[in-house]
């Protein structure tokens, strides 16, 4: 899949549930409307899809939500996905907030995953709390431990937020280092209503990259995992930092993704709204042309770039959908 830009669309990363077991403040409201369980695609529906995109070229698939763990059976697709790697499909991913990763770390590595995101912005068992306003850090930690027991390969990604985080940024990196982990750093990014104010949580990584060079040497690597991070080797702990700079540094020239919700809606562009329904074409019969038809027709209307805007007179994000809806 070849978009107008001349992008390969090689990665597709899928939504199996709207529904988190957190709520974390840069993310959703407290009380956050979740969609009707009638209006998501069954885990049939969604292989049948992710079937769709491998036999187009797609070659990574990452599982996400809301929390992936917390749909039911979800394992079930993952596994049968797992059986695709080596025949179209090179890898098969998730992103987890690390809740429900003791219950089944060993059950994604056999089914064929080697590779994880553990969302995680803070190691204060009170200030994690507030952040998710709900959880508990310890199963998260107990979910970390468990999984690199599995033997499944952990990166941490913490969202940068202003006067809330920043002071943990080199502990959490010297942390997962010390354990073998990448660090990815994300800024916030302006998607849905929450109870903030986005504006106040935003940090720029620029500033946390320049604090970060007045005591260590972080040296530009080419290491891709095919997302948008950047990487840097951090000299004096030996491992690798990531950052994801939506806002500062618009990335969009190599993008290579496109993202599948689990009502079957595509969106070519996280910061875009144009999208394609391909639950209607999936549900209307069993003929796969149509549906790859429906995919080239939708790839042909990817955007050259984001548009992640806060409109600042009526304090709301230019996207209204929730992070938790398109996918994390």
């Amino acid at each position: 899949m070849i978009d107008p830009f001349g992008r390969h669309i090689s990665y597709l990363r899928v939504s199996v549930t709207d529904r988190c077991d957190f709520r974390c403040i840069y993310c959703m409201a407290e009380q956050q409307t979740f969609l009707p369980r009638a209006e998501l695609l069954t885990l049939e529906e969604l292989e049948r899809l992710c079937g769709a995109f491998i036999a187009k070229g797609v070659e990574r698939i990452r599982i996400t939500g809301g929390e992936p763990l917390v749909r039911r059976n979800v394992i079930w697709l993952i596994e049968r996905l797992g059986k695709r790697i080596g025949d179209g499909l090179k890898e098969l991913t998730l992103t987890t907030n690390g809740s429900q990763l003791a219950r089944f770390a060993a059950a994604l590595r056999a089914a064929g995953v080697r590779r994880i995101n553990v969302s995680l912005d803070t190691r204060d068992p009170e200030k994690f709390h507030a952040v998710t306003r709900r959880g508990d850090l310890n199963k998260v930690l107990a979910g970390i431990d468990a999984a690199q027991e599995a033997g499944l390969e952990v990166k941490i990604n913490m969202v940068a937020l202003r006067g809330l985080n920043e002071d943990e940024i080199v502990p959490m990196m010297e942390w997962s280092h010390g354990r073998g982990m990448d660090l990815t750093l994300i800024e916030t990014m302006p998607m849905g209503e929450i109870d903030g104010d986005r504006v106040e949580q935003y940090l720029p990584l620029s500033v946390v990259r320049a604090r970060l060079q007045e005591r260590f040497a972080l040296d530009d690597i080419d290491f891709r995992t095919g997302g948008p991070a950047r990487y840097v080797r951090v000299r004096e702990t030996g491992g690798r930092l990531g950052f994801i700079t939506p806002l500062t540094h618009n990335f969009c020239e190599s993008c290579n993704r496109v993202r599948l919700t689990c009502t079957g809606t595509l969106y070519m562009c996280l910061g875009q709204n144009d999208a394609a329904d391909l639950r209607q074409v999936l549900r209307a019969g069993n003929d796969d042309r149509i549906l790859s038809a429906a995919i080239d027709e939708a790839i042909s209307r990817k955007p050259k770039g984001h548009d992640f805007i806060v409109d600042r007179r009526h304090n709301r994000p230019a996207i209204v959908r929730a992070m938790s809806l398109t996918g994390g």
